[in-house]
């Protein structure tokens, strides 16, 4: 069923381009020629899932296949669905503007452990059952999930999905797709297909297993298989070059991968246990992506995309070659994950410049004895070396990132995060310089399954108490904003994060009560509280209690009450190997042994140039009695190996080291072999010469003046975007635009006049400035052939550049506006507008920005007022010519129904909006 999307997406609803699926590389196949019709739901609202790399990439590859046709769907906010619940529309394809009930698979990204509330939203707005149980009753869609949180633990979601994809998805979902065509061409029943799905490596089909009394998942029919296997792709940077939306989203650039997997080993960080083994992409694929993506899609910034960039051995060679080579664009290029101990003069030169990005870095624990017991790899002069180049190569804010509530922190580990700012304050001095500024994150430490610390828990009580000690330590030190996570919302993701199907009424009660949007601050305590009375109504409070008292452990064979302590568990009387007591404030774990017992005395040297933190005490060495009590998630064949989790946290009690096998030899975690593959590492490459930063052309060498149109979709596209619009297409049609001064230099483009959202125009105006004469009807060419169809240019002249830019000159707009009576007499029209025309004043009261009433007299604007045509009994179009001043004195159209109607008594409707004409003073 199509969706009456026109009538739907109105200048009311927040946004709307974000609903319309026109933007630039948007592929629209028909309909009708595909055999199996996906649909990519992004269970987040469109400037989130829009800009997702995953998103994209994996829509390029499903359209690139035959008989194939890929659409998008996205959350859509508040005001849409509540529009869509009240017109009883149901949620569509923003491409095919088709009903998602109507294609043959729907694919949730699933990232984040709360998420999946925005799931079932998007599935009841849809029409579609949400558990796989009650669709198997009708015809509808395959809903399946995908992403991190789908790989680790799908378990507690499992009532929710037909099947899940573990891992990489290019080469998966169209395996996927070719079973679905062969089922469909074979009328075979959904179960059936289903059960071809299941043979497909790295599809987990929850219906064809079941949760046993000790935890365990086991196959419940024999031909599926025991274990699900990770799928593992090498990353194609071609298929990044993709969407490019008309509205700002929260990556608004172009993404390229350059390396898939982490091998550091760090044993907090769950993407970097199931994303091994490591693959870099050859140097000349990312260089040819990144010049042949900056061209195609117009962006003035790139992103280089990897778990830990700095890894990637040829980042300088590649990120310098790519500098020069793209100098003279105003192109800047941020790295969101890098890695301190390699942050150098080279890296600094690539992100740095004109438009300098920001800068961060994540140290996670504030001691190296702590960092050492998690793996980090990084010593405190490394640290000290990083953030130094970062102020010395002109950086004056800085972010870093740590945590609290890992496996052996003590209250000298919490207390050494602010000791460590002050001593990078301190060391980062430099006479006439601007101090440096810090921003801080404090983060809660969830654990994750498929890590070393997945065995591990901390009690809410504890990270409050953890909290209040580091807020007392950044109190009166300066120039640092400090950053805390919220300890609820924590709990909540370890509970469902290490859950078990036995949640799955939990999610759909939350849901039900509102708990969505868990991610955005604003709604943070709703969520918190619909999730609260839905575990209480589950009867599952006795569990999450465990949970927030960091005594939870879901392993316990009788899933009773009763409290088994794990790793970080409150109150147990831990003592240190000598049995003498560890101060209160230390918190440091005696656990009960897996074998026998083995504690071990980490030393932990300090440089002098270190900060001088006092010694953390000794920690014990030994392992929970039910560590290898089955796992959820067990079934699930990510390739690392369970027993060598269970060793990586003996040696982290030992703070013992781990090296990174990219580059320091086997680790032997069990990811490389046949099913995973191998590292792939490029050798780092000769650096090439830096040619220097961006230098804006302020040179003015032409002027001209384009008068163009906005119409269909585009009149949908707000002011500020269509300015981003036009920069992005003078860049893919190469022409030689004049850039402003200063430490933000921005293209010389300036539109007139900004156009009412809704609007459509005939007669809109713009300035553009170039640095090199061009032909008017070349530049005319160049450019319509960079915008939609829905902006036609009209025409072109070149103008004196001693003349006032167009903005100056405007004192007049001319206006084509439909009306309509709501009154059931006849609209008296002409005398109406024969009043207005003969009125001295017309007065509207407005309140300020600062709360002061005004009067205006609205027939002072007014200028000509005319009939064109009635058009009904209740419809009219007029034409009239108000005031467009630079001031801001203007005659707005629903300013001009509002004249009409005090003269009229009557309440009247503006049905339509055209401005044909921008009119310049003499």
């Amino acid at each position: 069923m199509a969706v009456a999307v026109d009538s739907l997406i109105t200048p009311e609803i927040l946004k709307p381009a974000r609903y319309l699926g026109n933007e630039l590389g948007a592929v629209h196949k028909p309909w009708e020629t595909a055999t199996v019709r996906w649909a990519l739901t992004y269970p987040e609202i469109y400037e989130v899932g829009a800009s997702n790399l995953g998103h994209i990439i994996l829509y390029s590859i499903i359209n690139a296949q035959p008989r194939q046709l890929c659409d998008r769907a996205y959350l859509p906010a508040a005001d849409l669905s509540q529009r869509l619940r009240d017109t009883q529309t149901p949620l569509f394809g923003v491409e095919s503007q088709q009903s998602l009930a109507e294609f043959d698979i729907l694919g949730f990204s699933l990232s984040y452990e709360l998420g999946a509330t925005n799931i079932l939203e998007m599935l009841t707005l849809a029409g579609i059952p949400l558990t796989w149980r009650e669709r198997g009753l009708g015809n509808h869609p395959l809903i399946f999930a995908g992403g991190q949180t789908a790989t680790s633990n799908p378990e507690p979601y499992a009532d929710f999905f037909d099947f899940i994809a573990l891992g990489d998805g290019e080469e998966l979902l169209p395996e996927i797709g070719l079973v679905v065509e062969d089922g469909k061409n074979a009328g075979l029943s959904r179960r059936d297909l289903l059960l071809d799905l299941a043979q497909v490596p790295g599809v987990y089909v929850p219906q064809f297993y079941d949760m046993h009394a000790d935890g365990s998942v086991k196959p419940n029919h024999p031909d599926v298989p025991e274990r699900i296997l990770r799928r593992v792709a090498t990353p194609i940077p071609a298929y990044s070059i993709g969407l490019v939306p008309y509205v700002e989203t929260v990556h608004d650039r172009l993404t390229i991968e350059i390396r898939r997997g982490c091998t550091r080993g760090c044993r907090f960080c769950q993407p970097g246990m199931l994303t091994r083994p490591a693959r870099d992409v050859e140097p000349e694929a990312v260089i040819k992506a990144i010049e042949t993506g900056m061209r195609s899609t117009g962006y003035d910034e790139f992103s280089l995309l990897s778990l830990s960039c700095s890894d990637y051995l040829a980042l300088p060679a590649v990120g310098l070659e790519i500098k020069n080579r793209l100098k003279d664009e105003n192109i800047s290029l941020s790295l969101p994950s890098q890695r301190v101990d390699r942050f150098d003069e080279d890296i600094a030169n690539i992100i740095g410049g004109t438009r300098k990005g920001g800068l961060t870095f994540a140290p996670e624990a504030g001691t190296q004895r702590l960092r050492d017991i998690i793996n980090k790899g990084l010593t405190n002069e490394e640290l000290l070396r990083g953030v130094k180049t970062g102020f010395e190569q002109g950086w004056d804010k800085i972010k870093l990132y740590f945590m609290i509530g890992l496996p052996g922190e003590t209250d000298v580990d919490v207390v050494g995060i602010a000791e460590t700012v002050r001593w990078l304050k301190r060391e980062c001095w430099a006479k006439g310089r601007r101090t440096l500024h810090f921003n801080i994150t404090i983060s809660n430490f969830t654990p994750k399954p498929h890590t070393p610390f997945q065995w591990h828990s901390v009690s809410t009580t504890e990270f409050d108490r953890k909290q209040r000690l580091l807020r007392n330590e950044f109190y009166n030190l300066r120039d640092v904003k400090v950053n805390y996570t919220d300890v609820r919302i924590s709990a909540m993701e370890d509970f469902v994060g290490r859950g078990d199907r036995s949640l799955a009424p939990v999610i759909r009660r939350a849901w039900e009560l509102g708990a969505g949007m868990d991610a955005w601050w604003e709604s943070l305590d709703k969520a918190y509280g619909a999730w609260a009375q839905a575990i209480d109504e589950a009867g599952l409070d006795w569990k999450y209690r465990r949970v927030e008292n960091g005594e939870w452990n879901i392993f316990d064979e009788n899933e009773s009450p009763a409290l088994t302590p794990l790793l970080g568990g409150v109150g147990s009387g831990f003592t240190t190997s000598a049995e003498t007591p560890i101060p209160v404030n230390s918190r440091a774990p005696k656990l009960k042994p897996r074998t026998t017992e083995s504690e071990v005395t980490p030393t932990v040297t300090e440089s002098l140039e270190s900060p001088p933190f006092p010694q953390s005490p000794s920690l014990p060495v030994s392992l929970p009695h039910n560590i290898n009590a089955p796992l959820p998630w067990d079934h699930l064949d990510t390739g690392i190996d369970k027993k060598w989790l269970q060793d990586d946290l003996e040696r982290a009690l030992a703070a013992g080291v781990v090296p990174d096998c990219s580059f320091d030899g086997c680790s032997h975690c069990g990811v490389c072999g046949t099913d995973f593959g191998h590292n792939v590492i490029v050798p780092p490459m000769p650096i090439p010469e830096f040619t220097g930063q961006f230098t804006p052309n302020t040179d003015k060498a032409q002027r001209l003046r384009v008068w163009f149109g906005k119409s269909g979709k585009m009149s949908l596209i707000g002011h500020l975007d269509l300015a981003k619009l036009f920069d992005r297409a003078i860049r893919r049609a190469s022409i030689p635009v004049t850039y402003s001064g200063g430490f933000h230099p921005a293209p010389r483009i300036t539109i007139a006049n900004a156009l009412p959202l809704g609007s459509t125009s005939t007669g809109e105006i713009a300035d553009f400035e170039l640095t090199t004469i061009m032909d008017e009807a070349e530049f005319q060419s160049k450019l319509a052939a960079q915008l939609p169809a829905d902006i036609p240019i009209y025409r072109v002249e070149s103008v004196d550049l001693k003349q006032p830019a167009a903005p100056t000159l405007i004192t007049q707009a001319e206006y084509l506006i439909t009306v309509s009576s709501a009154s059931e007499t006849l609209p008296q029209w002409e005398t109406w507008i024969a009043a207005v025309l003969a009125s001295q004043e017309i007065i509207q009261d407005k309140k300020s920005k600062s709360g002061k009433n005004t009067q205006i007299n609205l027939r002072d604007r007014l200028y000509e007022l005319e009939l064109l045509k009635v058009a009904g009994e209740k419809d009219v179009e007029l034409r009239y010519v108000g005031s467009c001043a630079n001031d801001g004195t203007l005659l707005r159209p629903e300013q001009m129904v509002l004249m009409l109607e005090q003269v009229s008594g009557i309440e009247l409707q503006l049905v339509n909006v055209v401005r044909s004409r921008l009119i310049f003073g003499d």
